[in-house]
């Protein structure tokens, strides 16, 4: 018995079919812990984050060192996320929690696996340690739910495992999802921001300072002034030619974010594969260093990136230096070199960036930034063999620096170091111990 609907309508119905998927309304939640170090902080002390006073800071770095987080109980009082110890005010009563990165590491972790235990991976995007995006709308059926309470399911969830608490924000994208986390839900009392395109214009548009939206920073915002524009809405009042003249290919960015929209996906997220990758490192040092001592910070950076690419099993080709004086007294110097073959070696590698710091670096002013980078990374032997040296002394050195690669994976970092590196003014044995350039466990201190 032949079918009842023509080949024509077949077509038709199956182009309205996929019409429909497409047109298919998206939920995206993204979920930040609520001042997360110092909730950590609070909770592994029995105390209550929204009723004790905390700040998780290095004392060790002086009253200029910057807080990584301050308890909401403090944020309630005025005092801002990222101030400087010395900008507390002095008559509030605080305590003073060394930074433990690896126990924010773990929790961070265990909450993951949480929000596991509702969604797949795979609709799961880890934005940062606190911070993730989920996309919702295969769960909200699944679940027989709406938006927020899809969004208090995990939120719930976490708080009840870890007695941390969580907000939210809720978007037909991820960039409405990410702005109605960072102003909306900050204005609500269930603190779960909602946007869709039509209500972020109402709510949006006119929201100053512009850095307030996600991925528009200091150096954009003054460029849009130049523009006469200080907010959202004068950037989609803006003819696009303007734009793309001040911005080239980005102002797409900023056209689709002033009108709420954003194309990208999680899926298209973890299905991105950039097309070049670079390595880089810096510090800041903790007093003024000589040219001298410097140079063997530089050198204990060097190391430390090649026995990275070592351990990717890559090779550099372009390399770069950055040298920032003590404050006022210059201007800071930097240099890229290309080099003539790919190379992973510490010896070429440290050979060439003392080269460059000699060349650039001046000798009588004291040293307080050092920074390098590792760029058009190369898998290994994949170029030209090093000029001037045998492959035989090439593949020696490899061998060896394999050899320390495995020995650091499996006892520490520290368990093979150079005596350079007990010096007075080297640092990269405490840096071994470190995540994020903070300590990983510390012990309580009080104020």
């Amino acid at each position: 018995m032949k079918s009842g609907i023509s080949g024509e309508c077949q077509t038709s119905l199956r182009f309205d079919l996929t019409l429909f998927v497409c047109m298919e309304k998206k939920s995206y939640l993204c979920i930040d812990l609520k001042s997360f170090y110092a909730s950590v902080e609070c909770v592994e002390r029995g105390l209550d984050p929204f009723k004790t006073n905390l700040v998780v800071a290095d004392p060790e770095r002086g009253d200029g060192t910057i807080c990584l987080a301050v308890s909401p109980a403090m944020k309630a009082l005025g005092v801002p996320g990222r101030c400087r110890v010395f900008e507390i005010p002095k008559g509030i009563k605080y305590i003073m929690a060394p930074p433990r990165m690896q126990l924010y590491l773990q929790k961070s972790a265990e909450i993951v696996s949480i929000y596991l235990q509702f969604v797949s991976p795979d609709d799961m995007h880890v934005y940062s340690i606190d911070e993730c995006f989920i996309d919702a709308t295969p769960y909200l059926s699944l679940y027989k739910t709406t938006e927020k309470s899809f969004a208090n399911m995990l939120r719930d969830a976490v708080f009840k495992q870890t007695g941390i608490c969580a907000t939210a924000g809720i978007g037909t994208n991820l960039f409405l999802s990410k702005v109605a986390l960072d102003i909306v839900a900050k204005h609500v009392p269930d603190h779960i921001g909602v946007l869709d395109e039509e209500s972020f214009k109402e709510k949006l548009w006119y929201h100053r300072p512009l850095t307030d939206i996600w991925n528009i920073g200091p150096g954009t915002a003054k460029r849009l002034s130049h523009l006469g524009v200080f907010d959202l809405h004068g950037v989609a009042m803006l003819p696009e030619e303007a734009l793309y003249h001040a911005f080239g290919v980005n102002a797409r960015f900023l056209i689709d974010h002033a009108n709420g929209r954003e194309s990208c996906t999680i899926a298209e997220i973890k299905a991105y594969v950039p097309k070049s990758t670079s390595l880089s490192n810096s510090q800041i040092l903790f007093r003024d260093y000589t040219f001298d001592e410097a140079l063997i910070i530089l050198l204990e950076m060097v190391e430390g990136m090649a026995l990275d690419l070592v351990r990717r099993r890559q090779e550099t080709e372009l390399v770069g230096l950055f040298v920032g004086y003590s404050a006022d007294r210059s201007e800071p110097v930097g240099k890229s070199v290309k080099l003539r073959a790919p190379t992973q070696s510490y010896k070429t590698l440290s050979a060439l960036f003392e080269s460059i710091y000699r060349q650039i670096t001046q000798k009588n002013v004291p040293i307080r930034r050092l920074g390098i980078s590792m760029g058009k990374l190369t898998a290994e032997g994949g170029g030209q063999i090093e000029m001037f040296r045998s492959p035989m002394a090439q593949e020696k050195e490899r061998s060896m620096m394999r050899a320390i690669v495995k020995l650091h994976d499996r006892y520490g970092k520290n368990s093979v170091v150079r005596a350079r590196d007990f010096e007075p003014c080297a640092t990269l044995r405490d840096r071994n111990e470190m995540i994020g350039g903070h300590r990983a466990g510390e012990i309580q201190r009080k104020r």
